[in-house]
């Protein structure tokens, strides 16, 4: 197995990046500039150019390269405007998936939001554009041939992990450190049950590793 962190350079990126070498998890980095390629290099992280905005072939060879046969898509706009949260949270997560099911990747797991699924929260959230991209997103990837999971965390801090969460009902909300999402992550990566299911969580009393099984 090796895994193809798409948005390893954000914060929930680069801290599964921590969780896959504590567990010897064969990965590689997706990048979006040569920058950052040469700063991971340099810390001894193989990593593979992904520019989410360019063409399906280009991200095909891209992808191919990178010799991985599990996506996680953590990439992000973050907050850069309307157009370009649509580009790379959006499109370039169906371009990822589209390309996927082209080359013969099978796992797949989204980086979503919390009330990603519930219209009724998106003007509050005050992140609407964010919220329709992930939506769209996330429906177009349940209707793929992929073997995919799709995570919906709550609020994100950086505060220390506690490795405990608690799943979360449909108008339910909490935050949650993103140390915890990205332990979260490499639990499922490595569990196969996981698979075709959606998991919304926060901060809890229950161990991570109970949880996502």
């Amino acid at each position: 197995m090796k895994v193809l962190i798409i948005g390893a350079h954000g914060k929930v990126g680069h801290l599964l990046i921590g969780e896959l070498q504590s567990r010897n998890i064969d990965f590689v980095a997706g990048l979006r500039s040569q920058e950052q390629i040469k700063a991971y290099n340099d810390n001894n992280i193989e990593t593979q150019f992904i520019d989410l905005t360019a063409s399906l072939d280009s991200i095909k060879d891209s992808i191919e390269a990178s010799g991985a046969d599990v996506i996680v898509f953590s990439a992000g706009a973050g907050g850069a405007g309307y157009d370009r949260t649509l580009e790379i949270d959006l499109d370039g997560a169906i371009k990822t998936m589209m390309v996927a099911e082209a080359i013969g990747i099978k796992r797949y797991i989204m980086v979503s939001s919390i009330f990603s699924d519930n219209r009724s929260k998106w003007d509050a959230s005050g992140i609407k554009p964010y919220m329709i991209a992930k939506h769209y997103a996330d429906d177009h990837l349940r209707g793929t041939n992929l073997d995919y999971t799709i995570i919906h965390p709550g609020m994100l801090t950086d505060e220390d992990g506690t490795g405990k969460v608690q799943l979360l009902g449909t108008n339910e909300t909490g935050s949650i450190p993103r140390v915890d999402v990205a332990r979260a992550l490499a639990e499922i990566i490595q569990t196969p049950t996981t698979i075709g299911k959606e998991y919304t969580f926060a901060s809890g009393d229950q161990a991570t590793e109970d949880v996502f099984r």
